[in-house]
């Protein structure tokens, strides 16, 4: 299977990404935007995506910014629930359930060459069935002292390989991965 699996995410300094009602407004603190940014910019990442794979928690968080912020990138949803989709979404969004394992694969027979996987149980799911080859994770300035975690608890040990680590000026650190396998 000859198909990518990325994850770019943000996430505070103690490993949240974000607060446990599924808040994220501080993400988007005044003093955060329009600082230049260095590393994997977001633009330049979701350029080289063939498709969002994200969890239905992170769906209807999405689904209450005021705008769908996708457009062009399709999307597929992961749940064991039925998901009411807005009419404006319907063929921009694709609602399964089923393994990450075989998902993957009917992506890769589609052509689909590079995923983006995000949201935390998501992304836990793709990393234990060994499918996540790279971590893009940026770490912001705050501690929230409770939240989602990036990473659960559940799982086993991963091995990485550093690629590099970028600071900017707004205190965004951003370090890169590759997911070297299970441990």
């Amino acid at each position: 299977m000859d198909i990518k699996c990325s994850v770019f995410i943000a996430a505070s300094v103690d490993g949240f990404i974000a607060r446990p009602d599924g808040d994220i407004e501080w993400l988007h603190r005044t003093e955060y935007e329009g600082a230049e940014l260095n590393g994997v910019t977001y633009e330049a990442f979701i350029a080289t995506v063939d498709a969002l794979v994200m969890g239905r928690k992170t769906l209807e968080k999405v689904l209450s910014f005021p705008e769908w912020p996708y457009e062009g990138t399709p999307v597929i949803a992961l749940s064991h629930q039925t998901v009411e989709l807005p009419a404006q979404l319907k063929g921009k969004v694709e609602v399964v359930s089923q393994d990450v394992t075989r998902l993957v694969a009917k992506l890769a027979e589609r052509g689909m060459k590079h995923l983006y996987i995000d949201g935390g149980q998501t992304i836990q799911a793709f990393l234990e069935a060994g499918l996540i080859n790279e971590l893009i994770i940026t770490r912001i300035p705050v501690v929230l002292g409770q939240g989602i975690p990036l990473f659960s608890q559940v799982g086993g040990e991963h091995g990485l390989r550093h690629i590099a680590t970028f600071a900017s000026g707004n205190g965004f650190v951003q370090s890169r991965y590759e997911v070297s396998g299970k441990r």
